[in-house]
C-alpha cells in the first residue's frame, strides 16, 4: 500500500506532464530537473520532438557552477527566458516535472516570467 518517494514523484510527474500535453495545441514545453547538485531546464517542441533552448548550473558562462540554490534557479530562469526570445519563443507551458512549485522550482519560474516569458 505505501508508496515510496520515488514512485509518488513518478506520479506526480506524469500527471503534470499529460495535463500539459493535453493542451499544447503546438506551443512549447519548459522542462526543468532539478538534481541534489544542479538545475537544468529546457524550452522543448513536443511536435518536432527538438530542444529550442537549453540552460543549466552546469554552465560556466553563468557564473553558477554546481550550485542548487533559489539564487542559482533565478539566473537559471533569466538565461532561458533570453535564450527563448533568441529562438522566436514567446509562450510555453511550464512542467515542473514532480517537483513542487515552490522554493528554487518557484524562484526560476518567476525569473523567466520576468524575463518576458508567458506562461
Amino acid at each position: 500500500m505505501a508508496n515510496t518517494k520515488r514512485q509518488l514523484f513518478l506520479k506526480r510527474r506524469l500527471r503534470v506532464r499529460n495535463k500539459i500535453k493535453a493542451m499544447a495545441n503546438g506551443r512549447a514545453r519548459l522542462s526543468v530537473h532539478r538534481s541534489s547538485k544542479n538545475i537544468s531546464v529546457q524550452l522543448i517542441d513536443d511536435v518536432n520532438g527538438v530542444t529550442l533552448a537549453a540552460a543549466s548550473t552546469l554552465e560556466k558562462d553563468l557564473g553558477c557552477l554546481g550550485k542548487n540554490n533559489v539564487e542559482a534557479a533565478t539566473k537559471i530562469g533569466a538565461a532561458i527566458a533570453e535564450r527563448a526570445k533568441k529562438a522566436g519563443v514567446e509562450e510555453c507551458y511550464f512542467d515542473r516535472g514532480g517537483f513542487l512549485f515552490h522554493g528554487k522550482i518557484k524562484a526560476l519560474a518567476d525569473a523567466a516570467r520576468e524575463g518576458g516569458l508567458k506562461f
